[in-house]
């Protein structure tokens, strides 16, 4: 998990308007809070926050107006809903070696059975981790598997130093046959029953010579 440097500035404006105009000048409105610190308000250049925010759970250095440098994590990002430019950020501050909990993407690898159908119902797992050694994704591999498997969060190999946050009975990803197939086989089934109960009905009526 590479860390990303971004120099701040202060902010002593506040309220829409003087949002627009740090935003004019290319910069984002942004808030650092945390450890039982007042709220650090600041501004952060647009280009390379829009980019290192395209990552998840991205581990930010900030260097902050009075010298110092203060890492963190974006806790929630505003953004543009018609354009979808970064609108203001809040960022929470970390340390290493500190305990914090993320939600990290899922990515299923591998192939199915030939003519299954797979579906995944869950992109994300969340996770207790270190704050500077979140994983940028987990793998999860469903090479092999046949139509009736399952894969849940419990199912999922963890990183070492990276615990499961959330309940492992969760279904991740699941493996049928495709509806046409499996209809196909059923409707298969059910001519075979009708034929043997013909057969069977037949058998246990009396003969009309024997009466």
């Amino acid at each position: 998990m590479a860390e990303i440097e971004l120099v701040a500035e202060a902010r002593d404006e506040f309220g829409k308007g003087a949002a627009r105009r740090v935003r004019r000048a290319g910069r984002i409105p942004a808030v650092l809070y945390g450890h039982g610190v007042d709220p650090i308000h600041i501004t952060l250049p647009g280009h390379e926050t829009t980019l290192a925010l395209r990552q998840a759970n991205v581990l930010l250095d900030i260097a902050l107006p009075n010298g110092k440098k203060q890492l963190a994590l974006p806790k929630q990002v505003q953004r543009d809903p018609v354009r979808d430019t970064v609108e203001h950020v809040d960022l929470i501050l970390v340390k290493k070696g500190e305990k914090v909990t993320a939600p990290v993407p899922l990515v299923l690898i591998g192939d199915v059975e030939s003519g299954a159908l797979l579906v995944q119902d869950r992109t994300f797992i969340s996770v207790l981790t270190d704050a500077t050694k979140i994983p940028n994704e987990i793998e999860v591999s469903v090479a092999g598997l046949v139509a009736g498997d399952q894969i849940t969060l419990a199912d999922v190999k963890l990183p070492a130093g990276v615990e499961l946050a959330e309940d492992p009975e969760i279904l991740v990803a699941a493996v049928s046959r495709p509806r046409s197939a499996a209809a196909a086989e059923g409707e298969g089934e059910g001519d075979a029953g009708e034929t043997a109960g013909t057969d069977d009905e037949a058998a246990a009526q009396p003969a009309e010579s024997a009466e």
